[in-house]
């Protein structure tokens, strides 16, 4: 798999001598396994002045990033949707394409720390008084046809297990470095296991879709819902019986106490030692 990019293209806390909002492109690379070192990950910045903002600009800024990377991304990641039309245009004309997703975890880690340690430092900064705009997002979907009707099962594994991922075998999947996520070597890390005669064609489907994160819904009735893209969301189950209900509610107060951090993987029954799919999930905040 080659490298993947997230970015971010929108206003920052910041105001020129024309008392302009002074926009801002971020650009950071994917962590894509647990051995990922975090410091070695390309990181690249530029303002932008309000009078520029449009798809040509961003364009020539991501050619001054991609001049600068080790290696052009096989897609780029971004999560304001707000911005669609411009980025995907943008990323359009360079020839790689654009994917809507809230899997931007190194991203959002660094446009928090910038929002802490550099932008109050500049020049024009003005401390946010209101929230980024938000969009109302769709009703969960049903999951396709020949996904429904498949086994599932709440687990959970320690933190330190994740070390060896690397050398799991796994068809589709993603993950990053545990210490990105400030997850401590003793925490347990909850998961879902979905079994299915059809694995690989499951794992496939869901590779797909840019994962975000597994939650317990309880607000409409019981559900277990996956998030992915930017704001589409899926119903992985109903539950029921109150044996899952308590198993639904110990997932989501252990993805609390793991930072948010927890897995879903794939697998053709309950003795395969391989997975069709696996993926290390964490939910955020987004800005």
């Amino acid at each position: 798999m080659g490298s993947i990019w997230e970015i971010d293209f929108y206003s920052r806390p910041l105001l020129d001598d024309d008392q302009k909002k002074v926009w801002e492109l971020l650009v950071c690379e994917s962590p894509l396994d647990t051995r990922t070192k975090v410091d070695s990950l390309f990181h690249y910045a530029q303002y932008c002045p309000s009078t520029q903002v449009n798809s040509v600009w961003l364009r020539t800024a991501l050619e001054e990033a991609l001049s600068k990377a080790k290696e052009s991304p096989q897609k780029i990641r971004f999560f304001r949707r707000q911005m669609n039309n411009m980025i995907t245009k943008a990323c359009k004309d360079l020839g790689i394409p654009a994917q809507p997703s809230r899997r931007t975890l190194a991203l959002n880690q660094w446009l928090q720390q910038r929002m802490e340690d550099v932008y109050p430092k500049e020049s024009g900064y003005q401390a946010l008084t209101h929230p980024s705009v938000r969009l109302e997002a769709p009703l969960p979907q049903r999951l396709p046809d020949a996904l429904e009707g498949q086994q599932w099962a709440f687990v959970s594994l320690q933190a330190t297990e994740f070390a060896e991922m690397h050398e799991w075998e796994i068809g589709f999947g993603e993950a990053f470095p545990l210490e990105m996520a400030q997850v401590s070597p003793e925490a347990r890390i909850p998961g879902v296991l979905i079994f299915s005669p059809r694995a690989l064609p499951v794992a496939g489907w869901m590779s797909g879709l840019e994962l975000a994160w597994l939650r317990f819904d309880h607000t409409q009735g019981t559900r277990l819902i996956l998030e992915t893209g930017a704001t589409e969301s899926w119903i992985v189950a109903n539950i029921k019986s109150p044996q899952l209900l308590a198993e639904a509610k110990g997932f989501e107060e252990a993805k609390q106490k793991a930072n948010g951090v927890h897995f879903i993987s794939v697998q053709s029954d309950p003795q395969a030692e391989s997975f069709a799919g696996f993926w290390l999930l964490q939910e955020v905040n987004l800005p």
